[in-house]
C-alpha cells in the first residue's frame, strides 16, 4: 500500500531521494508514514522485490531549525558509518545521504529498514528478566560504541559549529551558547535571563576539563531510538537509529540521554553490561556534576525546539512540569552556589 505523501514538493523530494539510493519510484510497492520522530518527515519504503528502506527528509531550507540542527542527517549518516565500521553494534546501513550546508538544513537520508520494534513497546509485553538482559545488552553496545576515540576535537560534526574544539569544555559551553542564542531568535521564554544560564553553566563547567579523550556519543537514546525483537532465545536489541545528535565528547554524556528522566545509577543491569564490555565509570562528584550539565543542557534543547516545532498544547504542558521547571530549580540551585551535585536527577 502507497500511502499519499503530502504535498507535491515532499512527494517529489521522497522520489529523489530514493533515486539517489538506487530506488525508482516504479519498483515502490509500498510507502508508509513513520511517527516517533519531530524533526524530520519519515518515510517505510518496500520495493517489488523486497528491499526495504527508510527515508528521512530534513526540513526544507528556510524552515526554522536551531543552529545545531543544519545538517544533522549528515551528522546522522556519519555516525550509522562509523559505528558499521569500528564496532559490531547493529546500525542501519546508509544508503544515499544529502548532508546539505552552512546554510540551511540537511535534505535526506536512506538507510536500511531494521527489523524490530521500538524499546518501549516491545518492553510492555515482557518480563521482568527479559528487560534486564536487554539493558545488559545495552549496556555493552553502549561501551562499544564509547570505545570509538576521535582525534581531531570535541563537538558537533555539523558546519554550523565549523571545526571541533581543542577542549572538551570549549565545545560544550560553544553548545549551551548556541541553543540560548536560539532561544532568543525564536522569542522562547527561559527560566532566567539566558546571560544568567550561560553564567552559571559557566560557572560550573571546571570538571569538563577531566575529559581529555574524545569519544562517539549517540546523545539521543531514549526508548524509541532503540529497536528491539523477540527472538527463540529471548529479546534483543536489533538496532540504535536516530543519531541525529551525534558528536565526539563524554561518555558520560550518554548516561543522561539514556535515562534522561530516571537514575541511571540504580540501572544495574545496564551499569553490568557496560562495564563487562569495557566501559568505565564511577559516580564521584566531578561525573555527577558533569551528568547535571548535560542534562541541563538537553532540557534547554527540548524546551527550546518546542517553538520552531510547533508543540500543541498537550507536549507543552508536560515540558513545562518535567523539563521548564526542574530546569529552573537546577538553575536556581547553581546560582545559591549548592553546585549541581544535588539535583543532577529528576525529581520523582
Amino acid at each position: 500500500m502507497i500511502e499519499p505523501v503530502g504535498d507535491e514538493c515532499l512527494r517529489a523530494r521522497l522520489v529523489a531521494a530514493l533515486e539517489d539510493a538506487g530506488f525508482g519510484w516504479e519498483q515502490v510497492a509500498g510507502c508508509r508514514r513513520l511517527g516517533g520522530g519531530t524533526f524530520s518527515d519519515v518515510y517505510g519504503v518496500r520495493t517489488a522485490e523486497g528491499a526495504r528502506a527508510v527515508v528521512k527528509l530534513a526540513p526544507a531550507t528556510g524552515s526554522p531549525v536551531l543552529r545545531y540542527e543544519r545538517g544533522i542527517l549528515g551528522t546522522e549518516a556519519w555516525y550509522l558509518r562509523t559505528v558499521r565500521e569500528r564496532t559490531s553494534v547493529p546500525v542501519p546501513t546508509v544508503l544515499a545521504v544529502s548532508a546539505g550546508d552552512e546554510g540551511g538544513p540537511g535534505d535526506h537520508l536512506v538507510t536500511s529498514e531494521c527489523p524490530g520494534v521500538p524499546w518501549e513497546e516491545l518492553a510492555r509485553s515482557v518480563g521482568a528478566e527479559a528487560r534486564a538482559a536487554l539493558r545488559e545488552e545495552l549496556g555493552g553496545h553502549m561501551a562499544r560504541v564509547h570505545a570509538v576515540t576521535g582525534t581531531e576535537g570535541f563537538g558537533y560534526p555539523a558546519l554550523p559549529f565549523g571545526p571541533l574544539r581543542s577542549g572538551w569544555r570549549e565545545a560544550f559551553l560553544e553548545m549551551v551558547d548556541s541553543v540560548l542564542d536560539d532561544a532568543g531568535r525564536f522569542g522562547v521564554t527561559l527560566p532566567r535571563p539566558a546571560g544568567e544560564i550561560r553564567d552559571v553553566i559557566a560557572a560550573e563547567s571546571s570538571s569538563l576539563d577531566e575529559v581529555t579523550t574524545p569519544r562517539l556519543v549517540h546523545w539521543d537514546l531514549w526508548d524509541g531510538n532503540i529497536l528491539a525483537e523477540r527472538r527463540p532465545d529471548g529479546p534483543r536489541i536489533t538496532a540504535l537509529i536516530d543519531a541525529e545528535r551525534a558528536l565526539w565528547g563524554d561518555p558520560v554524556a550518554e548516561l543522561v540521554s539514556l535515562a534522561l528522566f530516571h537514575d541511571i545509577t540504580r540501572d544495574e543491569p545496564f551499569l553490568r553490561g557496560y562495564r563487562a564490555a569495557g566501559g568505565s565509570v564511577s559516580f564521584d562528584a566531578s561525573t555527577r556534576n558533569r551528568m547535571a550539565l548535560y542534562r541541563a543542557y538537553l532540557y534547554l534543547i527540548m524546551w527550546v525546539e518546542a517553538r520552531p516545532r510547533r508543540f500543541g498544547a498537550a507536549q507543552l504542558a508536560w515540558l513545562e512540569r518535567d523539563v521548564f521547571e526542574p530546569l529552573g530549580v537546577m538553575l536556581d540551585a547553581w546560582a545559591r552556589g549548592e553546585g549541581p551535585v544535588a539535583h543532577w536527577w529528576p525529581r520523582g
